[in-house]
Formats: C-alpha cells, sequence, structure tokens
C-alpha cells in the first residue's frame, strides 16, 4: 500500500498560504482598543496582542515581533512616543513598523511621533475606514 500511495504524484508546487500580518495593539482606553482590533481585522491582519499600557506593549513587542505596533501616545507605564523610541533603538526590533494614535493633531504633535521613529501618524477621534487604510498601507508587504 505504501508502493501506491508514494507513486500519487504529489502538488506541482507547495501551495502558498499567506500569513496575515502581526499586529500589537497598545492603548489604555478599552473602547479604543477593542475598536482598533476591530480595524486590524478588518485589514485582514491578525491581533497578536492588545494590551494597555506602554510597559507590557514594550515587553510584548519584545518577547513576539509584530510586524506592526499601533501604539496610543498617552498611555501609562510608557508612553507611545517612549515605546516608539526603544523599538527603534533595538536592533532586534528597529524594523517593526508603528503606527502611533493620540488625541493632538497639531503640527508639532505629528513632528514629535514621527520624530520618535513613527512611520505614521492618526489623530483621534479617527474613522474606522482611515484606521483601516492606514494598517493596509504600513503591511501592504503581507497582505494577500
Amino acid at each position: 500500500m505504501d508502493d501506491v500511495l508514494s507513486a500519487i504524484p504529489g502538488p506541482a508546487r507547495p501551495l502558498d498560504v499567506p500569513t496575515p500580518p502581526r499586529v500589537l495593539v497598545a492603548d489604555d482606553e478599552d473602547d479604543i482598543r477593542a475598536l482598533v482590533c476591530l480595524a486590524v481585522t478588518r485589514a485582514g491582519g491578525a491581533v497578536v496582542g492588545a494590551v494597555a499600557d506602554g510597559t507590557t506593549a514594550l515587553a510584548a513587542a519584545r518577547s513576539d515581533l509584530p510586524d506592526l505596533a499601533v501604539l496610543d501616545v498617552s498611555m501609562p507605564g510608557a508612553t507611545g512616543l517612549e515605546v516608539c523610541m526603544a523599538l527603534r533603538g533595538d536592533p532586534a526590533t528597529a524594523g517593526i513598523r508603528v503606527l502611533l494614535l493620540s488625541a493632538g493633531a497639531s503640527p508639532d504633535d505629528v513632528a514629535r511621533g514621527l520624530a520618535a521613529g513613527a512611520d505614521a501618524y492618526l489623530a483621534k477621534p479617527f474613522q474606522v475606514a482611515a484606521l483601516v487604510q492606514r494598517i493596509r498601507a504600513l503591511t501592504a508587504g503581507q497582505l494577500a
């Protein structure tokens, strides 16, 4: 029987199963965190962690590297800016893309976020569709 089974040809090439982008979400507001997780899912991503403070976000990013970290700027423990700078300062995490979310929408706020190393900045309140678009743009290399 094994001879018969081994004679059956397999697929011409392995099936490529796309891996959804892995996204870490950090926001101290439960409702916003849930909304961001929903946006990640709608963008085709997989939430690998949803945490409420910057210290936990940094530890989670270091222990299980995401493709993207969506960070609230104002969080307890460590701010999103501090987490972003720490990620950029560590060669093991420097390649993680970072999207900052903040109620601060002035040009100076945005400049501070980008200077900290963020790849993108989105002001609160935001439209879920706009967040989905940003997530897709930042994870374009991993989307199916």
